[in-house]
């Protein structure tokens, strides 16, 4: 896994001062290094028969639909508010400094799909716990939360699902 986690390029003071960023876009512009990526996560889920992959706005609907096209699974995504045309659920969750809502279409997931939610970067955790509560909410059978990387040092695990997360790329 060094060998992809040595592709990520760190961006000193982004967006802020005193945060080191991990761009991740050097690795998805890497062929090789992507399609390894993506079959690495993919493998884990073969055979569990999963119905839909949740991409998270943005850079999560990259890693979702390549998952998705690998598992033979739907890609669903979750965007901010307004971006989908269709009837939405909405969630707002807390942030350190406020709030923020994400919408998912209501017809999305019907009840006792098996539900892949996907995302980039596994954080402080709190997007992808209010995914999870709207899956639930739909019904949905959460799979697992997969992510291509996780800051370890910022706890988000915590704040999902025991024993549902998993990440290919852990960075300390």
């Amino acid at each position: 896994m060094d060998d992809l986690k040595s592709i990520i390029r760190d961006i000193p003071d982004f967006p802020k001062k005193g945060i080191i960023f991990k761009d991740i876009t050097t690795l998805l512009a890497d062929a090789k290094s992507f399609q390894r990526m993506v079959d690495l996560l993919a493998h884990r889920y073969i055979g569990q028969h999963v119905d839909k992959v949740v991409g998270v706005e943005a850079r999560g609907f990259i890693i979702g639909a390549a998952l998705a096209y690998k598992l033979g699974a739907g890609v669903v995504l979750v965007r901010k508010p307004g971006k989908l045309p269709a009837e939405t659920f909405k969630k707002t969750y807390d942030l350190e400094y406020g709030t923020d809502t994400l919408e998912i279409h209501t017809d999305a997931i019907k009840p006792g799909e098996k539900v892949l939610l996907a995302d980039d970067v596994l954080a402080t955790g709190g997007t992808m716990a209010a995914v999870v509560d709207m899956v639930q909410q739909m019904g949905g059978d959460l799979v697992e939360c997969c992510f291509m990387t996780e800051l370890t040092f910022l706890h988000g695990r915590q704040k999902l699902p025991k024993g549902k997360v998993h990440s290919l790329l852990t960075f300390d």
